[in-house]
């Protein structure tokens, strides 16, 4: 069923003009729209897999997860061809199903994604699509089955070379205890190790949060990088499941700085459309402060009407996004770090960040 949103009236020439009025690329602001608005196609899958190219940069491959079912959207897909209004702005080269499955590689062949704790069950929060998809991954507890996924990772790999892993990160949300999750990382390490990989972890959560627990992972884990789960500043307890709105925000920027303090590297997610403007800045300024890595930030979707209720007002708009990344580079931009295009399959930066070239072309 499609999704039933109204029509969105968005032209290449109102792109071109906010693109100017921002100084960003014109394609930076294409695919932004992309992930806000999703595709109008002929297809039934609420979320899939997308590669995409714009025509005016050809040699340069994106990927993206969208809902291809927005029956609203401006973007409609003819063939492979990607229209915008009246105007061919791109080609769709791939669709793969979006389903939950126990890990798939990134930055080709360089990093991992594991969800080995049955992503697919969790209850979810109030804005996560995960609940729309196929369930295809299991519940890992054993290091044998830990060692079991690696094995069979191998087999998906591009060059069957896990040894060429820089980080393997754990997606998931589904450790509600920060004792089962320390447990868990430790094992998948150990399950590493057997196999003579050195990557960095990395490990999406809010669940951990004590100085035990981190001279635990710094002692037993590390190389490791805590990626908080902060989602968003305002309305937590009604966005967020339980163990993510237990984590009040006047408290993130301390956990943050204990967790360098213990020799972690620190990061955090956040989707951009669940706060108003001014929260997000002033969240994001005070936990900028202790990060070691540039923050996932993601362009929020709404998959059905529910969703797209959960917006701040003035989210359904692409300038929105769009202030939200001229401030973020305001705020971080000073600190060296930079955004990764392999980290976020939503970004707000594709091309350019605060001027500064991301890709070659």
């Amino acid at each position: 069923m499609p999704i039933a949103t109204s029509n969105i009236k968005l032209e290449m020439d109102e792109v071109a003009r906010l693109a100017a009025r921002y100084e960003v690329p014109v394609e930076d602001a294409v695919l932004i729209a992309l992930n806000l608005y999703g595709i109008s196609s002929d297809s039934c899958q609420h979320r899939a897999r997308v590669g995409v190219t714009v025509v005016s940069v050809p040699r340069v491959s994106w990927k993206v997860i969208v809902p291809l079912n927005a029956a609203g959207s401006p973007f409609r897909l003819v063939d492979h061809d990607l229209h915008l209004g009246r105007q061919c702005i791109g080609t769709v080269q791939r669709i793969d199903a979006d389903e939950a499955v126990g890990g798939y590689f990134r930055d080709g062949g360089r990093a991992a994604t594991l969800n080995p704790n049955a992503r697919s069950r969790c209850v979810g929060c109030a804005f996560c699509p995960n609940t729309l998809e196929a369930a295809a991954d299991p519940r890992f507890s054993e290091e044998r089955e830990l060692t079991e996924l690696l094995a069979a990772l191998v087999e998906q790999h591009p060059r069957r070379n896990l040894n060429e892993l820089r980080e393997v990160t754990v997606s998931t949300g589904c450790f509600e205890r920060e004792d089962a999750a320390v447990a868990h990382l430790v094992g998948l390490r150990a399950a590493l190790g057997s196999q003579g990989i050195g990557a960095r972890i990395g490990f999406l959560t809010s669940v951990i949060q004590s100085d035990a627990a981190f001279a635990d992972l710094a002692a037993r884990v590390a190389p490791f990088v805590l990626r908080l789960t902060a989602e968003c500043f305002t309305r937590r307890d009604l966005l967020l499941k339980a163990s993510k709105a237990r984590l009040r925000r006047v408290d993130m920027p301390d956990l943050l700085r204990r967790a360098r303090q213990a020799g972690l590297d620190t990061s955090f997610t956040y989707i951009v459309g669940l706060d108003p403007l001014t929260e997000m800045r002033a969240g994001v300024a005070a936990l900028g402060e202790h990060v070691t890595e540039f923050p996932n930030f993601q362009v929020y979707q709404a998959h059905n009407s529910i969703m797209a209720g959960l917006r701040t007002p003035g989210a359904e708009q692409l300038e929105f996004y769009l202030q939200a990344r001229a401030s973020i580079e305001q705020i971080l931009g000073g600190r060296g770090l930079r955004p990764q295009a392999w980290e976020c399959y939503r970004p707000l930066w594709y091309f350019t960040f605060a001027g500064e070239r991301l890709v070659r072309v």
